[in-house]
């Protein structure tokens, strides 16, 4: 591709401590996504981060249901909902963003999440698929149109934000070398199934000129 322009944003999801190696909620090779990332900041004119950013006993905690075990699930108002070890609690060092990603470039922090009782994968519409978090306005008001998505975790955080992204009518690329996912029974294979289906395109960063 030419290089990145006025119309087209780097959307970095979630590089946060916890998701990293050592984290309450690591992703496997996390880590691997920093340099990518970093590579792509240098290049894109401009970048979004998205930061988890949960309350103490947040309802998707296993902590905050009695009797019940990370990676369980449970039926909430909103529907199935995975319940994960306690992370990225609002203000922790497991919220912060890894102190290797070069966070100062970015134009926004966009934080999701924080809603005590509702659980929010996409950096657009939480789970519950009827609130937003206000990302869509703030992007068609600044005209961007093509968003290159890297981050964590690919089956979660990053495919929701991918499908919100294409349904509110960008286009979308995400970075294959940028994301890497949890993988639980084939989830990976799964989410990057659904992405193509919903026209979500994907690329290496090396094919973005200077990356």
């Amino acid at each position: 591709m030419k290089a990145p322009g006025e119309r087209d944003l780097l959307l970095v999801v979630d590089v946060q401590n916890d998701f990293l190696p050592g984290g309450a909620l690591a992703v496997p090779d996390g880590h691997a996504v920093i340099d990518p990332i970093n590579r792509l900041a240098a290049r894109f004119p401009h970048v979004v981060l998205t930061q988890d950013w949960h309350p103490a006993g947040h309802v998707s905690f296993a902590s905050s249901h009695a009797g019940k075990r990370a990676f369980e699930s449970v039926d909430l108002p909103y529907g199935p909902q995975v319940l994960w070890p306690d992370h990225c609690i609002q203000g922790s060092s497991g919220a912060r963003f890894s102190a290797e990603l070069h966070a100062d470039w970015a134009e926004l922090v966009m934080r999701k999440g924080y809603h005590a009782h509702t659980d929010s994968y996409s950096a657009f519409v939480e789970a519950d698929r009827s609130t937003s978090t206000g990302l869509t306005g703030y992007l068609r008001e600044r005209r961007f149109s093509h968003l290159y998505l890297t981050g964590l975790a690919t089956d979660y955080c990053v495919l929701w934000t991918a499908l919100d992204a294409a349904r509110a009518g960008f286009a979308v690329t995400v970075i294959e070398d940028a994301v890497r996912g949890i993988d639980m029974d084939g989830s990976v294979e799964r989410a990057w199934a659904d992405m193509a289906n919903a026209g979500v395109r994907r690329m290496m960063s090396g094919a973005i000129e200077g990356g």
